[in-house]
């Protein structure tokens, strides 16, 4: 065997993006929770695999299968445009295990208003910290922007949750096991746009379709953080309430009456399920490397682009996720 040529374009996923099988196919990869058992060690080994490849040095031995496996396990620890190693929790691998347990509690503990507030402040938490490190561009964001965006997705899902808990006290059991998805549904709403906020002051970074950096542009910010809400809202859909309607007719059956312990590891894996299948194929909604046609753009930065190249009608950003 050879050594491995350079011309195997890891800057782009393996499989084609502009599907959506491709995209799934992909996100399966990324989303992998056994990504989370990887070292510090086996991290930095598939950055340097991958790093020196893209600096033209094939690592000896080294097989085309084993350079997709570095690029991906070093795109699952490691932010696309900082570079920065992303904390364990806010990996995209560590969103089915996370959202399971934490979805799994507010569909199990949405009686009673302290737990409602307690798992509201718990997913709201979490989600500050996922959104922060998958965001969108290298631009920095202040510890004031970080603290107005969680308590205001906060405050939106916990009074979201109550005010409708208030709502469905007189409506079937059924209908209020639908107020923490209306809840997380709302948060999403104010969580990502605050938490990216410094992307709609002063753009993301939009590139040619060879990955030239052409400027910043807000309205594929803008763009782009209402693909990341919908996937989002979407990806929350079968996990909350899929399990509602199962765990509804199960308690109401003797065997949940005689081990009502039995409720909330069932609704916790419920959701599990749902979630190894919805989070992959909802992050697969939309291509992670976006485009947007240049009118669309901020009028200063079309002129700019047109003035360097006219023959470009689309520009290609990392939407984030």
């Amino acid at each position: 065997m050879g050594e491995l040529p350079l011309d195997i374009n890891i800057q782009e996923p393996r499989w084609d993006q502009s599907t959506f099988l491709g995209r799934a196919r992909h996100f399966f990869t990324v989303t992998d929770p056994r990504n989370l058992l990887l070292s510090g060690a086996q991290l930095e080994a598939s950055r340097n695999i991958v790093q020196n490849y893209r600096a033209g040095v094939v690592t000896p031995g080294l097989t085309e299968d084993q350079l997709w496996r570095a690029k991906y396990v070093y795109d699952s620890a490691f932010h696309p445009d900082t570079g920065e190693k992303v904390v364990l929790i806010g990996r995209m691998s560590a969103q089915v295990p996370m959202n399971m347990t934490i979805t799994g509690c507010m569909l199990t503990f949405y009686r009673q208003t302290p737990t409602v507030v307690f798992w509201q402040w718990v997913n709201q938490s979490f989600n500050a910290i996922v959104n922060y490190s998958n965001r969108s561009g290298d631009a920095p964001i202040t510890g004031g922007q970080l603290g107005t965006a969680y308590v205001s997705a906060t405050t939106g899902a916990v009074a979201t949750a109550l005010g409708l808990k208030s709502l469905t006290k007189h409506l079937p059991p059924l209908v209020g096991r639908f107020v923490p998805f209306a809840a997380v549904a709302a948060a999403n709403c104010i969580n990502i746009p605050l938490m990216r906020q410094r992307e709609l002051q002063v753009g993301i970074p939009v590139t040619d379709e060879q990955g030239q950096r052409l400027g910043h542009s807000v309205a594929a910010a803008k763009q782009g953080i209402f693909q990341v809400v919908t996937s989002r809202i979407c990806m929350a859909i079968p996990a909350m309430a899929i399990p509602p309607v199962i765990m509804d007719t199960l308690e109401k059956k003797d065997f949940l009456k005689r081990r009502p312990w039995l409720g909330a590891p069932l609704q916790v894996g419920l959701v599990g399920f749902c979630l190894v299948f919805a989070t992959p194929l909802c992050c697969a909604l939309f291509p992670q490397r976006s485009s947007i046609h240049v009118s669309r753009l901020e009028p200063e930065l079309r002129a700019q682009i047109h003035e360097q190249n006219p023959s470009i009608e689309a520009v290609y950003y990392n939407k984030g996720l």
